[in-house]
């Protein structure tokens, strides 16, 4: 099993702190965040679907005793909703809901005959799982952050992460600018006068034809081009991206690099940190590099 699933189901307890009267709610919380996460796969809502993910992903929860990943799993495979339909081992799914008094489990139990007499491998701990690629638990990460997000900011997120493909940005990219700039407000609105959840100044917003910076998705397609136009004049360096993001494309060409504003290191260290990755593919045809990229030095791509 993925080691970013565990390592998060080991965090969410271990910040939970010393046993306490609390230490059941704390471990319920974790286990049902690896639910929602398995339903993200499985459904394809902020991650790319991934049906045999997410029947892994609800195995960890239905093995913890999470009733509702129980039959969820047994629901994917007498369905064959993409997995092999086995309907022994989806009634031995829907047998443990059915004893923890599942209404839905119990009428599933008399269409898919006697359970599995093996126990599901997915249902035995292996002590040593292999680490997950890069790609795998960075869209483990994001998943996870839009599990936990609350109701409130899910809706931005998952329309940041929906758009940000067309523009041919990273999804993990988009929403590390997102997050730092407004933390998904789109009525969020700077000193400077950047507005809405991508934090488009006026000049921007009309270079990229957003008449109405405070619509979520307007705002968001604003911010993505700009940030697709960036990744091309920069030739994909990341904290070049960022630091023009935030201080502008000018100034990161007159100073050879990230500026020395405070403002602006500190805002690209923030966006390093979560995306981790120094170069992003680009578009060439989307403009030409900026003509001071030879010169910039690489001592400053952080």
């Amino acid at each position: 099993m993925r080691v970013a699933i565990r390592t998060f189901v080991l965090c969410a307890l271990f910040l939970a702190g010393p046993p306490t009267s609390f230490a059941t709610t704390a471990e319920d919380s974790a286990i049902a965040q690896l639910r929602l996460l398995a339903q993200a796969y499985e459904h394809g809502e902020g991650v790319q679907r991934d049906p045999a993910h997410a029947a892994r992903l609800y195995c960890d929860a239905a093995r913890a005793g999470d009733v509702e990943a129980q039959f969820s799993l047994g629901w994917m495979l007498a369905n064959g909703r993409g997995v092999q339909r086995d309907d022994p081992q989806a009634a031995y799914f829907f047998s443990l809901a059915a004893a923890q008094s599942h209404p839905q489990a119990q009428r599933m139990l008399r269409f898919v005959g006697e359970p599995a007499k093996d126990t599901p491998p997915c249902m035995i701990v292996k002590s040593a799982p292999l680490p997950a690629p890069a790609e795998e638990k960075e869209a483990d990460e994001t998943a996870t952050y839009l599990a936990s997000a609350p109701p409130e900011k899910r809706k931005m997120i998952e329309l940041l992460l929906r758009l940000a493909p067309e523009y041919g940005v990273h999804p993990a990219l988009a929403l590390a600018i997102a997050r730092t700039e407004s933390n998904f407000n789109p009525a969020a609105v700077s000193p400077k006068n950047a507005q809405g959840l991508m934090q488009l100044i006026p000049e921007t917003s009309a270079r990229f034809n957003v008449t109405k910076p405070f619509d979520p998705e307007q705002n968001i397609r604003g911010g993505l081009a700009y940030v697709r136009w960036l990744l091309a004049y920069f030739k994909g360096k990341v904290s070049l991206v960022a630091a023009a993001y935030n201080a502008g494309e000018g100034a990161v060409n007159r100073h050879r690099g990230i500026p020395p504003y405070a403002e602006t290191q500190g805002y690209v260290k923030r966006i390093m940190g979560q995306f981790k990755r120094h170069d992003h593919p680009f578009d060439a045809k989307v403009t030409e590099p900026s003509p001071e990229l030879p010169r910039i030095r690489s001592v400053n791509l952080m």
